[in-house]
């Protein structure tokens, strides 16, 4: 089984800052996480806002609770169905069911982690953190 190292970790932020200037987004916020949700890296881009390590986490750390990235939690919430409510409800809160968290997937097919980020617009998030996880040779699950 493939580890999420910290050098993969620098690599997704690296790509992921990259894309969000080549698209001329607001200061994004990056977040990697582990597989068992533990922070691998973080970066904080100038000008970024004071909840966005907050959001960028919730949003990876959601995806990691039900094993597909945020925009699945997304179009649950929107499916008006109580999922979401009692998800937030037994995890405290800890999720953010909004594009922008992705999940890493090794070559083998195991996820070994997930990428957060905020800053944008949800859907330009979830844009960069693909472009991250696809920089560093892993598949990107976004929903």
């Amino acid at each position: 089984m493939s580890k999420l190292t910290l050098a993969a970790a620098e690599t997704i932020i690296a790509a992921a800052r990259a894309k969000g200037r080549e698209l001329k987004l607001a200061p994004l916020t990056i977040v990697v996480l582990d597989a068992g949700g533990h922070m691998v890296a973080l970066a904080r881009e100038d000008r970024s806002g004071i909840a966005r390590v907050e959001i960028a986490t919730g949003k990876a750390w959601g995806g990691l609770a039900i094993g597909a990235g945020s925009r699945a939690l997304f179009d649950r919430w929107n499916s008006g169905a109580g999922f979401v409510t009692a998800l937030a409800a037994v995890t405290q809160g800890r999720m953010v069911p909004v594009p922008g968290g992705v999940l890493i997937i090794s070559g083998d097919g195991e996820i070994i982690g997930a990428v957060g980020i905020s800053g944008d617009i949800s859907d330009n998030d979830e844009a960069c953190a693909i472009a991250g996880v696809e920089a560093a040779d892993f598949t990107p699950r976004a929903g």
